[in-house]
């Protein structure tokens, strides 16, 4: 696999990143700082990235900067090491820290730039004459060509685009992928990755019956409010189990083999969850089969608009950086690009309810960008207006809680009044909705020691529990009393609803609001009292495709060599997106394009 990265394939095998966890290193004593240009020394600076601290240790030899160290670092890692290795490689080629962010990672790279120019400033270091940045460019940069040529061209490096690639590639065809982020993943990367497949290998050793692909159809139609086609809907619950099969079996995907989620609106527990409880495992074996297959992978070449050819889509126009660059395909183009949760004046115009007093879950790549470049060429939309908001997120940074997934084993949320408000398994609308109508537009989520080690949550999610600590947003208390007073909840009124959820725990039974699953106890310390607003999540609306996945124009004619699959596209979901249908659809319709594309 050829991957080219940032300005220049040079940069790939520049020397790598060093993390090294939350150990500080390197001399900020008095007697090494000084102001005099052409000095020597070992500087560390903290600046504020988007999960919190990240902290250099910056290598100085006579004025110019040599090395540049992460030494500590609340950022998701698999995002911001390239993030890291670009800014460095940039600040040591030009000896200076005025360098511009990268494209989409705007507060990791403000955060390192801080980081570093703080290390230099409190300790009042001097460097020598920067180098100009356009020769230090020029230095750095092997302009990629003017034009490429494949029979594939994938626009998208998520877990669709990852499908379709590896499909189109098993067909023997040339395949690239252009992405415009640093790196791979996309939402897939950062989410959970948990895949609804009724009739699983799991559910099968676990015991639980009775499910089917007619009750997983019926689920998903009901949680979309029959807004989903029925005809796409039903290919994707006939598809789950195969999916989910050619990730474990082709792909080397690994779930666990003793757990499912049941997510909000799912009348069984049949969601899959792979190893590490993120969508990362997915991510990288799905770039391990991509590299086996020879497949080339552009990443920060950003897709501006469609080429066409006799009515025909021939080739994309992208750019990395300041270069334009064509990609043609002979046999079509299959667009992955996501949905438009990062795009708030898409959002507004398309819903003006969610508009920036909403935070996101999604990548900052998630900008609607596939779904405008095909309406360039013809492509129609639906759906646009059902945007879906993610209920126990961040209410700081708006990223998903991946730590609160206990909430789909029995965790319960709780309002200000030290009281449940609604089913903790109820679809992701209907609980963001009574979330918001609560004091304050918040909630609590609140489980038990025992609990967070059953799921495996608190040591899946150890990093996300630290920062949220940072951040105040978690209060690990040795008693109930203790966190509801730490919160300002009524103590009396919370330990009467706790009793209430012991009671219905033992029962099994919920007559508040009838718990489809089973709340868990809370009696076993420490106690977790987590913080949680909802944040778009998911956009459901977009391009209209069908059973090929082919891009349709307004007359309901396929757009010749035109394909879609994933969040951009506007006719799965219907006006709600239940949990673990993202992956299911994703992967499903990903290896649909793949494997239809040539076969007009």
């Amino acid at each position: 696999m050829k991957r080219i990265n940032f300005k220049s394939a040079a940069l790939l095998v520049a020397s790598g990143l060093v993390l090294v966890g939350c150990q500080t290193t390197g001399d900020t004593s008095d007697d090494t700082a000084g102001d005099v240009a052409g000095e020597s020394g070992v500087y560390e600076g903290t600046g504020e990235g988007r999960n919190g601290n990240i902290v250099t240790k910056v290598t100085i030899e006579d004025g110019k900067i040599k090395a540049i160290d992460v030494i500590e670092s609340s950022e998701t890692e698999r995002l911001a090491e390239p993030v890291y290795e670009q800014l460095r490689e940039e600040m040591i080629a030009r000896n200076s820290t005025e360098v511009d962010s990268v494209s989409g990672s705007t507060m990791t790279s403000e955060g390192y730039i801080n980081s570093v120019t703080n290390a230099l400033d409190e300790n009042n270091v001097e460097l020598t004459e920067a180098t100009d940045q356009s020769e230090a460019s020029d230095s750095q940069t092997g302009q990629l060509d003017e034009e490429y040529t494949y029979d594939v061209v994938v626009v998208g490096a998520g877990g669709a685009g990852f499908s379709a690639a590896i499909e189109a590639a098993e067909q023997g065809y040339s395949v690239t992928i252009i992405e415009k982020m640093p790196v791979t993943g996309g939402n897939t990367l950062i989410s959970g990755g948990e895949m609804n497949a009724p009739g699983n290998w799991v559910q099968e050793k676990l015991g639980i019956d009775g499910d089917s692909t007619d009750i997983y159809y019926e689920d998903t139609m009901e949680g979309g409010n029959n807004e989903g086609n029925p005809e796409l809907v039903r290919l994707m619950a006939d598809s789950a189990l195969a999916s989910a099969e050619w990730l474990k079996d082709e792909v080397n995907v690994e779930f666990l083999d003793d757990q499912l989620f049941q997510f909000g609106g799912h009348s069984f527990q049949r969601a899959l969850i792979p190893v590490g409880h993120t969508g990362q495992e997915l991510i990288d074996k799905m770039e391990a089969k991509a590299d086996e297959l020879g497949i080339d992978i552009y990443t920060e070449t950003e897709a501006q608009s469609l080429l066409t050819t006799d009515d025909a889509v021939s080739g994309v126009v992208a750019t990395n950086h300041d270069q334009e660059v064509i990609f043609n395909a002979e046999q079509g183009v299959i667009l992955t690009t996501g949905g438009f949760g990062s795009n708030v004046e898409m959002r507004t115009e398309a819903n003006e309810e969610y508009d920036d007093r909403y935070g996101t879950t999604n990548s900052p790549g998630a900008t609607g960008d596939g779904i405008i470049m095909a309406q360039e060429v013809g492509a129609t939309v639906d759906n646009l207006e059902h945007i879906q908001t993610y209920p126990v997120s961040n209410p700081k940074t708006g990223e998903i809680s991946l730590l609160a997934d206990s909430r789909f084993d029995g965790a319960a949320l709780i309002n200000q009044e030290g009281e449940r408000f609604v089913e903790e398994l109820e679809r992701r609308d209907v609980i963001s909705k009574a979330i918001i109508d609560q004091t304050g537009g918040y909630a609590y989520q609140v489980w038990d020691q025992t609990l967070g080690e059953e799921t495996g949550t608190l040591e899946a999610h150890q990093r996300e529990l630290e920062q949220l600590q940072e951040q105040d947003l978690i209060y690990v208390a040795d008693t109930l009393e203790e966190g509801a007073e730490y919160w300002d909840i009524p103590v009396e009124q919370f330990m009467e609803t706790v009793e209430k959820i012991n009671a219905y725990a033992e029962s099994g039974e919920d007559p508040d609001f009838n718990h489809r699953k089973g709340l868990a106890p809370i009696k076993d310390a420490p106690f977790y009292f987590q913080k949680a607003a909802p944040s778009v999540h998911h956009t459901m609306g977009g391009l209209v495709i069908n059973e090929y996945a082919e891009v349709l124009n307004e007359s309901g004619e396929p757009i010749k060599n035109l394909y879609a699959a994933g969040e951009l596209t506007g006719v799965i979901q219907g006006a709600n997106r239940l949990g673990g249908n993202a992956i299911t659809d994703i992967i499903t319709f990903g290896r649909i394009a793949g494997k239809r594309i040539g076969h007009h």
